[in-house]
């Protein structure tokens, strides 16, 4: 079965960092478009920052590119989030998403086909 596991969410200070991992498992078939998504308490899913798999190009939501850097380890199937200055808007729980089917292109913010549980990020100030 396909899985996407998400590790390293937790409770930081504002102006802390943290760094999310997803790992994709019993994939058959390569994934095209990877990345990350969040929904904060009473607020709809948005999308923070993809990853195309084949050249390692990337796509973030204005509001948090600068602050966040999303990276891959193609050979693991492993995507990181490396999240600095975060602050208590960024509270949220992220879920990694990933897709088989396209590559990361305009329409990414609306969401990919697979999605993680997701894991807790916690901002206080």
């Amino acid at each position: 079965a396909q899985v996407l596991v998400e590790s390293g969410g937790g409770s930081v200070q504002a102006g802390g960092s943290l760094r999310l991992s997803c790992a994709a498992s019993g994939y058959r078939y390569s994934i095209k478009c990877m990345g990350w998504f969040r929904q904060g308490p009473g607020k709809e899913r948005e999308g923070v920052a993809v990853i195309d798999t084949a050249d390692g190009s990337t796509r973030y939501s204005n509001s948090m590119k600068g602050r966040f850097t999303i990276s891959q380890d193609y050979a693991k199937n492993i995507v990181y989030l490396q999240m600095n200055s975060l602050q208590p808007e960024d509270t949220a729980m992220y879920y990694c998403a990933a897709d088989t089917y396209r590559w990361c292109d305009g329409t990414w913010f609306r969401g990919l086909r697979d999605w993680g549980q997701g894991t807790q990020v916690a901002v206080s100030s």
